[in-house]
Order: structure tokens, then sequence, then C-alpha cells
């Protein structure tokens, strides 16, 4: 799921509700460019899951990752301080739907089950299907005849399901499967892009490479990957026209590309599209 260290993901994963952090985001001299209520009045509350790049708090307890710097400029474009809260990845949501959060972090698909039950901003980025191997592999079709390893609750699972049957093997989390690719119990494993460029650069995955998937109609996110964002109460109408307004912003003067490149990306992810919902 993440390149951080199995230490620091031990320490912070598990965290529920914890206040870490007061991050500063406000200037004496701010204007706010749009007016909307919060939570807590001047502040952005954030709940903060661990799920690097996209969100993890430093050692100071400052909120970072590609999610936590799109969410503290926002911030700062609107005159609010940042209050992070570690939250598990499991917790998240339900912080939000009780008002506890304004918003959370860590990679949340815009799908149409989540619209039900609570308003998503604009899209972030995408969420790329890559591949993991030794040899590089980029095809789709490569993987049939292969013993592959993949995490739950990923758009590609159900098309993987059906085109490799028993030779997919689903993993809870990221690094349970890249133990097993590691070890040879299997032979390519499919995960999300910018985790594995965060690994391959720090050395984690030792010899394997890191591909984004070649476009396979047998395999849909290989062609209209998940756009990632910010999910946020249906309450909070003022709220999301302003999150999206400054979201827009943040694509068309480049912050977005920006922040996906200070993490070890291309920036293509910042290329979303029109907005949709995973079906």
């Amino acid at each position: 799921m993440t390149s951080f260290t199995t230490k620091t993901r031990l320490l912070l994963t598990g965290i529920a509700g914890v206040l870490v952090s007061g991050q500063v985001a406000l200037a004496q001299d701010c204007t706010p460019k749009h007016t909307f209520a919060t939570i807590e009045e001047g502040t952005l509350t954030v709940a903060v899951t661990t799920y690097v790049p996209h969100s993890y708090l430093d050692d100071s307890g400052n909120m970072k990752g590609i999610d936590g710097d799109i969410a503290a400029e926002f911030a700062k474009r609107e005159c609010l301080k940042v209050k992070a809260i570690a939250v598990d990845p499991a917790a998240a949501i339900q912080y939000v739907l009780s008002g506890q959060a304004d918003i959370a972090t860590g990679d949340w698909y815009r799908t149409a089950e989540r619209a039900k039950v609570m308003n998503l901003s604009a899209p972030l980025y995408t969420d790329q299907m890559a591949i993991y191997s030794k040899d590089g592999v980029v095809n789709v079709g490569d993987l049939e005849n292969k013993q592959v390893g993949t995490v739950q609750g990923y758009l590609w699972v159900t098309d993987l399901k059906t085109m490799l049957g028993s030779k997919l093997k689903l993993y809870p989390n990221s690094v349970n499967m890249q133990q097993d690719l590691f070890s040879g119990r299997i032979d390519v494993a499919v995960d999300g892009y910018s985790t594995g460029v965060v690994a391959e650069k720090s050395g984690a995955l030792k010899d394997v490479k890191v591909k984004v998937a070649a476009s396979d109609d047998r395999v849909r996110a290989t062609k209209e990957a998940a756009q990632a964002a910010f999910p946020y109460s249906f309450n909070a109408k003022e709220f999301g026209i302003a999150l999206d307004a400054q979201i827009e912003a943040m694509h068309a003067d480049g912050t977005i590309v920006n922040v996906l490149k200070s993490y070890g990306l291309d920036g293509t992810a910042a290329e979303t599209g029109a907005p949709r919902l995973v079906q």
C-alpha cells in the first residue's frame, strides 16, 4: 500500500482520532476567496490516513502527501488554519459523515456508491494502474500465463478476476503483496502507479520495475483511470463550491502538477478529464 517505512506505518496507520497537528496556513493580511462555514471556524479539519505518497503525517505531525499538500494549499488560499487528525483508513469516511472532519485525505475514489452518502470534490488526479515485475511488463495480456497478485478494493480487481481466474491472488495491502513478489510466490503484481514510483525511487522494490499498464479493452482501469477526490458532507454546499473552485484553479495554474512532481511522479495524473464516477 505504501513505501513508507514499516516502523512509521505501524506508528501512524493504526492511530484513530488523535489530534496531531496545528498546521497553520493563515496569514495576517489574508483575504479568503469564498465565504463558507467549516466544522471549526477559521479551521480546515482533515481526517488524515497513512497512504504514501497520497496522505501521511510528517515527524512534526504536519499533513503531507499529494492530497495533504493540495488540502493545505486550499486552506492557505481560503485563509484557514489546518487541524490534522490521524485516522485509520477504515474510519476516515465516518469522520466526515459524522461531522468530525471537513474532508479526508488518502486517494479516495469518486465512486457512485460513495456519492450516495456524501459529496465528492472535483477530481484531484487519476490513480493509474501499474504492473510491478522484474521484466518490466507493460501489457495486460502478458499476465495471462503468470501468477498475479493485487490489492483488494482497486478499480481493476473485478476485470482481472474475470481475465485471470484462479491465477489472481488478492491481498489486504501492498506490503504483503510485495513480500510475495520478492519471494517469488507470485510472478507479477498490480498496484497503483504512484505508490510504486515512490517505493522504486527509495529502493524498496529492489529489482522490481513499475510500469503504467498499456490500454487494454479487457481492463477498464487501463483505459479510464479512477479519479481521486476529497470526500465532504452533503450539508457543506458552500464549502464544496469553494473547494471545487480552488481545485480548478490549482489545475489551471499548475499547482497540482507541481505537487505530483514533488513526489516523484511525472504529472500526467493531473490530466483527469471531466468528472466521472466509478460504477
